[in-house]
């Protein structure tokens, strides 16, 4: 699958960068995507015309990498023929060209592999500890070391709300190392915002003066 064209991949240019692993949630309204959507739907699960491909419509240009996904269940279909859809990002891509022949936006796409290269265990170690120290102060929940083992970069980053810019670096490295390391600084940024974010809420809920008890 990785560095082969395919010339059937419909495009979903939209505000968000998806990466994989991630849960995509879409409300579908307008007709050319409800036709796109329901021609994935008409394909055999698995099958490579089940996928469309999110891009980053941002506001200065569309994106040239972008995430492949497949539609994992249909949530609601409304009377007015909307569609709320669950969609999972599986594969990075390079978008080579775009087409024109069909009703809905789609292109020519290369779908992305990663280098081979040797695992940088520190890498990794120091952005799971990181990662482990965001959810527990955001959920309470403490996580395994089993559970993080099995945890890449993108696993960890599909499921913090990073910005679109830093998502789409991400997604365009082809280094898993380098991955692992631009998620240690975004998580480290993102425990000092939710740090921040709890001392502002003590302060309000103190009314201004100190509390001993």
């Amino acid at each position: 699958m990785f560095g082969q064209p395919r010339r059937d991949l419909s495009l979903f240019p939209l505000g968000i960068v998806a990466v994989p692993s991630e849960g995509v949630p879409l409300h579908i309204f307008e007709d050319r995507y409800l036709r796109m959507i329901e021609d994935c739907l008409s394909a055999a699960p698995g099958s490579p015309a089940r996928a469309f491909g999110i891009v980053w419509l941002s506001d200065q240009e569309l994106k040239q990498v972008g995430c492949a996904c497949e539609i994992e269940r249909v949530l609601e279909r409304t009377d007015d023929g909307r569609m709320n859809i669950l969609a999972r990002a599986n594969t990075p891509f390079r978008l080579l060209e775009r087409r024109e022949d069909l009703p809905y936006p789609a292109g020519v796409v290369e779908f992305l592999g990663d280098i081979e290269e040797e695992a940088d265990e520190r890498a990794a170690r120091d952005a799971r500890e990181l990662y482990r120290e965001l959810v527990e102060q955001a959920t309470d929940e403490r996580l395994q070391d089993e559970a993080l083992r099995e945890m890449d970069a993108y696993r960890m980053a599909a499921t913090v709300e990073f910005g679109c810019e830093a998502k789409q670096e991400l997604l365009e490295l082809r280094s898993e190392n380098e991955r692992l390391r631009l998620l240690t600084l975004l998580l480290q940024a993102a425990i000092a915002r939710l740090q921040l974010a709890e001392r502002a809420q003590a302060r309000a809920r103190s009314n201004g003066k100190v509390r001993f008890n």
